[in-house]
């Protein structure tokens, strides 16, 4: 997979584009050493820091700043990197990458700078894909999971447990080539009981990726229920804010609100919806069609009842019509009107979103129907495609057992085990795709 490109040069705006105190052009590609002999005057000494003009095609200095050079193959990307560091103003960040551009660089593509340094074999594919998670993490916890995946803490792991397939894989097929023992061998209880550790490893990582995934990508709660239950008051009191409109009124909210919050680390996007009721209103009819729309790609519902009417009032049933197969999550509001205790009875939660009472369980609760524990240790980042992954492999070895312990086939233990190979090698790149290669990276910023 490795080897430095033999082709294009690459350049982009390495620092947000707009108006700043500092900003960066970052070039990487075999022309970098002549693109800075005629920028800079010269070639700076690798990784030494100079203070030099950028100059343009007649001499000109189009600004003074910063410039660092890191020769082939010690950079990031792997090839030759040349970093200039100019003032941020937007004007003099796009004359410089001109310049960089009119010397024989192209634009960048998003992500193509981590590409480069992962086809360079300078990163594996987690730790790339890190790198983007890094610079979007919005809690600090998200953040120093990301950083042990970029440090390699996840690829170890994996790398690890293919190891321990390889080692595996090469004792069966090596004992194919000897018919006869094969019984013998099929047999031994060590065979048996190293597959059941490399699964256990696989739970193990499985259950960390997990955390991982859930800081990444956190959770979508939405709240529904009938008009005038406390929709609008139970997002304000999740949020910390006054982010949506409160009004004795029913059929105040007509559309859905989002408001991004945390929950001990993790992220949860949640949604207030207008209320679940028949009207002849054209726009709160579109608002229901909305709400309805939000439910069915919910993670989990929390459904709404007002405590104050009683258990036999009509906003304390199911509404009609909702989606089959959504999680949900019962809950009555304004404990406070109905002189009702805040907890969960009989698998409904009693709170008060204007009190405040039931809110820590209600929070608690959430977590642990995501499945996310406080104060995980060594979580690092993970994302969907690794989940899927490690699911594969799992299933892989869940096959490998059934053709040991009650098929006694050697040749078809031996494949499942490459199975749970090819997929573990799949997170970290060992086997991929030009088509994944393109999902991932596209989403990366330009100029990373």
């Amino acid at each position: 997979m490795g080897g430095t490109f033999a082709g294009d040069t690459i350049a982009a705006l390495a620092t947000p584009p707009g108006r700043g105190a500092v900003g960066i052009v970052r070039v990487s590609g075999p022309a970098v050493p002549a693109i800075a002999r005629a920028l800079l005057g010269g070639l700076p000494g690798p990784r030494e820091a100079r203070y030099c003009s950028f100059r343009d095609q007649q001499g000109q200095a189009i600004d003074r700043g910063l410039a660092l050079y890191f020769p082939a193959p010690h950079s990031f990307t792997g090839e030759a990197v040349l970093e200039l560091q100019g003032h941020g103003g937007a004007v003099v960040m796009d004359l410089l990458l001109h310049r960089v551009l009119a010397l024989g660089a192209r634009a960048a593509r998003p992500g193509e700078f981590s590409q480069r340094a992962f086809l360079n074999d300078k990163l594996d594919l987690v730790q790339a894909e890190a790198v983007a998670d890094l610079i979007d993490s919005h809690t600090a916890r998200a953040a120093r999971s990301a950083m042990r995946a970029l440090q390699g803490d996840f690829s170890h792991q994996i790398h690890a447990l293919v190891e321990g397939l390889i080692e595996l894989r090469s004792f069966v097929e090596a004992a194919l080539d000897f018919p006869e023992e094969e019984i013998d061998f099929l047999a031994d209880e060590a065979l048996s009981l190293r597959l059941d550790t490399l699964g256990g490893r696989l739970e193990t990582i499985l259950a960390t990726a997990r955390q991982g995934s859930l800081l990444r990508e956190g959770m979508t709660l939405v709240i529904a229920g009938p008009p005038n239950v406390g929709k609008s008051t139970l997002l304000n009191r999740l949020a910390g804010h006054e982010a949506a409109i409160v009004s004795p009124i029913p059929g105040t909210t007509r559309d859905v609100v989002h408001r991004e919050i945390q929950l001990d680390g993790m992220p949860v996007r949640v949604i207030d919806t207008a209320g679940l009721r028949d009207s002849e209103d054209p726009v709160e009819r579109e608002g229901v069609r909305r709400a309805r729309r939000e439910i069915e790609a919910a993670d989990l519902v929390l459904l709404l009842s007002d405590a104050s009417l009683g258990p036999g009032g009509s906003q304390c049933t199911l509404p009609s019509g909702l989606p089959q197969g959504v999680a949900m999550l019962r809950v009555w509001n304004k404990i406070d009107l109905a002189g009702l205790a805040a907890g969960e009875r009989e698998g409904v939660l009693h709170i008060s979103a204007t009190t405040g009472a039931g809110l820590e369980a209600l929070r608690r609760h959430l977590k642990a129907r995501m499945g996310y524990e406080d104060g995980c240790e060594g979580v690092y980042m993970a994302r969907h495609r690794h989940l899927e992954a490690l699911h594969r492999a799992r299933e892989a070895l869940a096959r490998a057992r059934i053709r040991l312990r009650e098929e006694r086939a050697a040749e078809l233990l031996a494949e499942e085990l490459r199975q749970a190979q090819h997929a573990l090698g799949e997170i970290t790149g060992a086997v991929t795709s030009e088509d994944l290669l393109g999902r991932i990276f596209s989403s990366f910023c330009i100029g990373k």
